[in-house]
């Protein structure tokens, strides 16, 4: 078996990180990712999709990231369903992430690109489940 996604997009806000009651870190975000073609007015849609990291990668997330970051992210889809308030039943679609690359520098800093260009990973250890 193989799960394995790489996507390249923005932020369409900023991350929310928060802990679960064990005091585990996790951030979640989404990601707008372009098409590969355009739309019949020549322009190009965007897929929106949704974003988790875990623990020391949920931290980084949370406290560097913010809505308009390029990044590039690694890691694998998971479907998981789930009742809502009213009784229905729901599913969500969202990659875990094991590996986040930073593509370009925050909007407040004159520095270079390259300075912020650098890759976080978490150990497959240290994935909660």
């Amino acid at each position: 078996m193989f799960n394995k996604i790489i996507l390249i997009g923005r932020l369409t806000r900023d991350p929310e990180l928060r802990y679960t009651p064990q005091g585990v870190p996790v951030a979640s975000f989404t990601l707008a990712v372009d098409r590969p073609f355009t739309n019949a007015q020549g322009q190009r849609d965007a897929d929106f999709v949704d974003c988790v990291a875990w623990r020391k990668l949920g931290e980084t997330v949370g406290n560097h990231l913010t809505k308009g970051r390029l990044v590039a992210v690694e890691g694998r889809l998971q479907i998981r369903g789930y009742t809502a308030q009213d009784g229905n039943k729901r599913r969500v679609a969202e990659v875990i992430i094991d590996t986040l690359r930073f593509l370009d520098a925050p909007k407040s800093s004159p520095s270079s690109v390259a300075a912020h260009n650098h890759e976080v990973t978490i150990p497959p250890d240290d994935v909660p489940f």
